[in-house]
């Protein structure tokens, strides 16, 4: 980790990015959780949404301190978002599942690469809002199920998984390409971005073995 001092407008546009991810969070747990077989599905997905909110004000509340505006600082994630979404509409149970295993999981991997070139307060909350794996987890337990239970499901969900990651990545690299600041925060931070693209794959791969998934 450098021992230099982010820019306090690339901290920012970190945070802007995170906030705004927990707030499309909490919408799609709960659309989610309509779509869940069951009721007890569905009350452990609304609850886990109930969380996302709570991270979303905790770091609304950051940005605050910090002298920004939260709804400028998420304003420029907006579209790249919510294309993002609309291009990976799930269409069923697992499909959803699916997108919140892989997509939140390759987002959170990112997202520790950047904290780790923060200091203080910033990193040690960006970690904390990532902690909470229960959503992964209860995710990857009901793929795992599904996958013993009919094996051919594997291989429609590996195909849509590989469509979740390209699209994650065309649209992060829009982002890039508009927010060079968080591209800069990296850099400041002395990372190698082939390395940094390595590791991510890495843990994508071994991400989607765990659950029976193809890469």
């Amino acid at each position: 980790m450098s021992d230099l001092t982010p820019p306090a407008s690339a901290v920012v546009d970190l945070l802007g990015m995170l906030a705004y991810g927990e707030l499309v969070a909490f919408d799609r747990m709960a659309a989610d959780a309509r779509l869940a077989p069951d009721l007890r599905r569905r009350a452990v997905l609304s609850e886990m949404a109930g969380r996302e909110i709570t991270n979303y004000c905790r770091l609304a509340d950051r940005l605050t301190e910090l002298g920004a505006d939260p709804e400028q600082a998420m304003r420029p994630y907006v579209q790249a978002v919510s294309d993002y979404h609309t291009q990976t509409e799930p269409a069923d149970w697992l499909e959803g599942l699916a997108k919140a295993y892989v997509g939140d999981g390759i987002a959170d991997d990112f997202t520790r690469e950047v904290a780790a070139v923060l200091t203080g307060p910033d990193r040690d909350l960006i970690l904390d809002v990532l902690h909470d794996s229960r959503h992964a987890d209860f995710a990857a337990d009901e793929l795992r199920a599904a996958i013993a239970a009919d094996p051919k499901v594997a291989n429609r969900l590996s195909m849509w998984s590989r469509r979740l990651v390209g699209e994650g990545i065309s649209q992060a690299l829009r982002v890039a390409a508009e927010r060079p600041s968080l591209a800069e925060l990296l850099a400041g931070g002395g990372t190698d971005f082939q390395a940094l693209l390595k590791r991510l794959t890495s843990a994508h791969t071994t991400r989607m073995g765990a659950v029976g998934l193809n890469n």
